[in-house]
This record gives structure tokens, sequence and C-alpha cells, in this order.
């Protein structure tokens, strides 16, 4: 799929989710990625929006992107957020956004790698509530990027919730370069 028909299907998939109005500050409704950010768990794609059991992304995910179509470095490197606005519920989301994922220093065109500054935590949400939206959220990072564990926050199960995804991506200067995203339900969840 050429980058920009992406574009155009993103930009649908997010307004459909309600995911660009103010949500966050950093992906405006006008967004244009400059990569695709493919996604996968033992090879089903994360595909703007699809749907995944709980049981179905209990390990982490498989990463990808091409390199930036405005010829970035190739010594380039981002960082990866995978967060839930919908925590604990997405009729009660009091515990925005939860951190699931955090990896910095991936390259464009290398599978996976990096270094995992949050350990994954695979989605969970109850049987008795409604899906989650899911955003894989991948930033360019600035040169001489370089960021540890305490620069994110804690791994303790209460210490993900609550993080505060614009302020720190604004605070060590990160630019939006790619999104996907993903419905997840528990594995008793019926529609």
């Amino acid at each position: 799929m050429s980058l920009e028909s992406h574009t155009e299907r993103l930009a649908q998939s997010l307004a459909q989710a309600s995911l660009t109005t103010g949500l966050l500050p950093f992906l405006p409704q006008d967004f244009k990625p400059t990569t695709q950010l493919h996604i996968s768990f033992n090879n089903k794609q994360v595909c703007l929006g699809n749907l995944f059991r709980a049981s179905e992304c209990k390990t982490a995910p498989s990463v990808s992107f091409s390199k930036e179509e405005n010829n970035s470095p190739s010594s380039t490197s981002y960082t990866l957020l995978l967060v839930d606005p919908d925590a604990p519920t997405p009729d009660d989301p009091k515990f925005a956004f939860w951190r699931h994922w955090v990896v910095s220093g991936l390259k464009a065109e290398e599978a996976n790698g990096g270094t995992a500054l949050t350990e994954y935590l695979g989605p969970g949400p109850k049987d008795d509530s409604r899906p989650h939206r899911y955003l894989f959220l991948l930033f360019r990072d600035p040169e001489g990027f370089a960021l540890t564990r305490e620069d994110v926050g804690g791994e303790e199960f209460t210490a993900r919730r609550s993080f505060k995804a614009a302020e720190w991506v604004e605070r060590h200067g990160l630019e939006l370069v790619g999104v996907n995203w993903m419905l997840g339900a528990g594995d008793g969840w019926t529609e």
C-alpha cells in the first residue's frame, strides 16, 4: 500500500475511533505519517483498528517500518510508545494513558531491535469492558537522544497508569512519524 493511501485510511480510522479530537495534542487531525508502522502478533497484522483478544497479544509484537520518505539519515533512531487511552474502561478512562511499552533506539528497515525502557505488558481489558483502543506511536528521536528507564517511569503495575504521553513527548522533543492502532478485548468479551 502506498504511503498516500495509507495516510487516507489512517485518517479515516482515527476519526471514526475518536482518536484525533484533542486526545493527543501531538496527533493533529491532518497528521501525515512519513513511514508505515508495521506491527504483528504471531503473524496477525495490526491494521488500523482490527480486534485482538488478550490471549493473542501476551508477548511483544514484531515491529518494523520503512525509511522515512524525507530521506532521514540511516543513523536516525526512533522511539515507540504503546498506550491505552481507555484504562480501566472506555466508559471511565481515569487511568489514561496506560503505558504498555516504550522502546527506544529503533532503526528503519530493521525488524525489532531497540531497548525497552518500559517492558512490554500485554493488553488485558476485562471481559465485561468494551474493547479498548491501543495506540502504537512511532517518533523520530532528536539527534543525540538518549533516555533511561528512569526517564519514562516505573515498571510497577500502578506506575504505568496515568502516563502523561503528550507532556513526555514534548519534554523530549520527539516528532511523530507513524501510527497504527488496534482494538483489544478480553477473551470472554461478547458483543
